[in-house]
């Protein structure tokens, strides 16, 4: 009732509240079950993340949820049969259902990298350990070995995956913010050019929408792959595998907080939409359902692109420094041992890194384009 500012400074703060209270259950599980393994510790954390898998069916059920009735709500409003009434009421309270669960899916997902995450690091210091009995050393031949959180270049580790969870966030949703500019400059051209769309009696070129969403979200896939695959590769070999080791801890911790926050912020702001939609606070076409609009706009970007997002990134980045383990101390120490290869290696991965993002901030879309120049390019 007080504007769209306040409904999204409303839906950040549930967001921020929630993700500590998920962080922190996710911290206890993970911890338990590390307590309860005894010697097989990092196992009994392997398994609880199993555990948690075991309630795939009703995961997928949950998540499959949130589309259809959505879907189901929105074939209802094209048709023009359902205006009011009891069966628009239900399908309005069944989207909002929908937006719980998805949340609470996604919330699912990011335990479940986390567990998978925490297991991993077993192997990671098990791989290590062997490329080091294999190259003859000890793993205080080398002060990169370390992986304390006093040493710099940890700590230095740490800052760098989180702050790839937050370049990575932005990414996804800058390219989702481009994608939706194209798409509304795409239906101001064919609302101007072409006649009767408003009336019913002239179809609209759905198929320039289409492509323009296809061939956008795959081309911007590229950026973001080339961060969660590269980033490792530039961190474990400039800075040594303790670095790369607080390297996941930073993304872990960092990717946890943020996609919980991106979810339950997402869904947060779509519910409050549907609250308006139902009648309260003025119901549809009020200021109060123009302010949700705005929120539910910014929501969907963080709900379903960003926020999911993460919990692949953080087993990517996990899986590609378990395999460049071993390669980081064949480089490191014994008769292999340069210097300049790491670095070599490193500053390419930088460079490929740079690349991507200074080309995906540089493409063209149509809504950096003011008319004056989209008319001239015409």
């Amino acid at each position: 009732e007080t504007g769209a500012a306040t409904v999204i400074l409303s839906g950040i703060s549930v967001g921020f509240e929630s993700a500590v209270f998920t962080a922190l259950t996710i911290g206890a599980a993970v911890y338990g079950a590390y307590l309860l393994g005894g010697a097989v510790a990092l196992f009994a954390v392997a398994l609880a993340g199993t555990g948690l898998l075991t309630t795939v069916g009703v995961i997928v059920a949950m998540d499959t949820f949130g589309p259809v009735s959505d879907n189901a709500q929105g074939i209802a409003e094209m048709s023009g049969d359902l205006k009011e009434g009891e069966g628009v009421q239900i399908l309005t309270e069944l989207d909002a259902v929908g937006n719980t669960t998805k949340a609470i899916t996604k919330g699912i997902a990011i335990s479940t990298a986390v567990l998978a995450a925490t297991a991993l690091f077993g192997s990671y210091a098990e791989a290590i350990d062997r490329a080091l009995d294999a190259a003859g050393a000890a793993v205080t031949d080398s002060d990169t070995f370390l992986s304390t959180i006093m040493s710099p270049n940890v700590l230095v580790g740490v800052l760098v995956g989180a702050c790839v969870v937050f370049l990575f966030s932005g990414l996804a949703v800058n390219a989702v913010s481009r994608a939706a500019g194209a798409v509304v400059y795409e239906v101001r051209r064919q609302f101007r050019e072409i006649a009767g769309i408003m009336e019913g009696t002239t179809r609209p070129e759905y198929g320039k929408v289409v492509d323009i969403v296809t061939r956008d979200s795959l081309r911007e896939l590229a950026t973001p792959g080339l961060l969660a695959v590269f980033a490792p590769i530039a961190v474990g070999f400039g800075l040594g595998t303790g670095a790369l080791a607080g390297y996941l801890g930073g993304a872990i911790a960092a990717g946890t907080l943020m996609a919980v926050f991106l979810a339950n912020s997402g869904g947060a702001w779509d519910n409050a939409k549907k609250l308006v939609e139902d009648g309260h606070h003025g119901g549809k076409g009020s200021e109060a359902h123009a302010a949700t609009v705005i929120g539910d706009t910014v929501g969907d970007p963080f709900k379903d692109t960003a926020g999911p997002a993460i919990n692949p990134l953080i087993k990517v980045m996990n899986l590609v420094s378990l395999l460049i383990a071993p390669a980081i101390v064949q480089y490191t120490v014994g008769p292999d041992a340069s210097l300049g290869v790491r670095l070599t290696i490193s500053l390419v991965a930088v460079a490929i890194i740079v690349t991507a993002i200074v080309v995906s901030k540089r493409r063209g879309t149509a809504i950096s384009d003011t008319p004056a120049e989209a008319k001239a390019k015409a």
